[in-house]
């Protein structure tokens, strides 16, 4: 049988169909000279072990996306069942630059300074490894340089599904 050529898949229908796959929730956060950028994502997954390796893949059309290409050393907070408002936040486009951090408490990641959001389940820091072409986004894959865990490891984690934020209850 030979594959339908692209284009067939109308975009809600990939879209209602991909939204059944349940997906952790985590903030990307990076330097671009000096200023703090940061987006919501749920496209993120491990690579490799040795090295570790990560990927998240980025919106071409948002500005986070040319800020984490330019600096080449970013951030991941994997996000707890208590902080949907966080995701919502950094999901808005259009938020401001400047104050987008504003009452967030973060902590200086402590080998690239990109900022962690306190009380996350656990956070990475990384450097670009590649990067390469998906469509309308960019997969970036980084190698992780340092990671942290939260200090509430009993609390639930914030997860993606059915186009709702969920709680998954702690283990």
């Amino acid at each position: 049988m030979t594959p339908e050529p692209s284009g067939i898949v109308p975009p809600e229908e990939f879209r209602a169909a991909l939204s059944q796959f349940a997906a952790g929730i985590l903030i990307m956060s990076t330097l671009q000279d000096g200023v703090a950028h940061a987006m919501t994502a749920n496209a993120f997954t491990s690579v490799s072990l040795d090295p570790p390796l990560v990927l998240v893949c980025v919106d071409k059309g948002v500005r986070m996306h040319d800020a984490v290409l330019d600096c080449g050393y970013w951030a991941v907070s994997v996000l707890a069942a208590d902080q949907q408002e966080l995701a919502a936040r950094f999901a808005r486009s259009g938020r401001d630059l400047y104050s987008q951090f504003d009452g967030v408490a973060t902590e200086s990641g402590p080998k690239t300074g990109c900022p962690v959001i306190t009380g996350s389940l656990s956070w990475l820091e990384c450097r670009t490894w590649a990067t390469y072409e998906g469509g309308d986004h960019t997969i970036v894959v980084g190698e992780v340089l340092s990671l942290g865990l939260g200090e509430a490891l009993s609390a639930g984690a914030l997860v993606h599904h059915a186009s709702h934020y969920r709680e998954l209850p702690a283990r």
